[in-house]
């Protein structure tokens, strides 16, 4: 590059030479400090010339990080566009690809009791997050507000009412938002393409204490407000709903 603004100058007119050190902040530094050689080797050379040439070395060093960050910024960003239309190394793409919670492991912490659709829906609200979908991350949290205030209700009622064991009831109170999260959320607001699954150690640590307060706290308190409620049903609905209540507590302990 130095080779070639040289040649350029020693084809410029003196008053060219002076218009690049003059207006030296206009020009690339390459440039003006060859104007300043060539000037030189011309026998006029500029007052104040080490200063000035200085200030230039300063100024070109800053503008050669500012490029090789752009390009760098710029590479990274092609290397996601290929990667998202399959035209990467499986090894290479794996790198570019953002750090997410797989499907799997939304779909695992969907189902597992110690966690429910609670904890699927943390995942991937983490994801959404993580991708600046803010929008979306909203649209989840609304979903499970209205998810756990409606279809909780309706196993509890299927429970109670028809003798539902009480873990297939939670089974099918975490399937169905499990499936929304990996079906519905999952292809319409996660980049289709290649991600860096991250670790699920921190999740499983949270869920099991979660599980843990749950089952010494937050559920004796629930299944103790209960009997209010028993007693306001018929005698062979209290024996049925004591009997499903039984059975929740042994699963509890178990």
């Amino acid at each position: 590059m130095a080779e070639e603004y040289a040649a350029k100058m020693s084809r410029k007119t003196d008053a060219e030479l002076r218009d690049y050190v003059d207006n030296r902040y206009q020009y690339r530094e390459e440039a003006v400090l060859a104007a300043l050689d060539e000037l030189a080797r011309r026998g006029m050379p500029e007052p104040g010339v080490s200063t000035i040439t200085e200030e230039l070395r300063v100024s070109q060093q800053e503008t050669n990080r500012r490029e090789a960050a752009a390009r760098e910024a710029e590479a990274e960003r092609e290397k996601s566009r290929r990667a998202a239309r399959g035209e990467m190394l499986p090894e290479a793409a794996k790198e570019a690809g953002p750090a997410l919670y797989s499907p799997g492991t939304i779909a695992l912490f969907s189902v597992l009791p110690m966690s429910m659709m609670i904890g699927g829906g943390i995942l991937l609200g983490l994801n959404l997050f993580r991708l600046r979908r803010i929008k979306a991350l909203l649209l989840l949290l609304a979903f499970m507000v209205v998810y756990l205030l409606v279809f909780s209700n309706i196993v509890a009622w299927v429970v109670m009412q028809a003798g539902l064991p009480p873990l297939l009831g939670f089974f099918l109170f975490n399937v169905p938002a499990m499936l929304v999260y990996i079906r519905w959320f999952w292809p319409r607001y996660i980049t289709p393409g290649h991600y860096r699954s991250r670790s699920i150690f921190l999740p499983m640590v949270l869920s099991f204490l979660i599980a843990w307060a749950l089952q010494y706290y937050a559920v004796p308190y629930l299944l103790k407000h209960q009997s209010e409620f028993i007693k306001q049903q018929p005698p062979e609905m209290q024996q049925q709903m004591k009997q499903q209540i039984n059975q929740l507590e042994d699963a509890m302990k178990n």
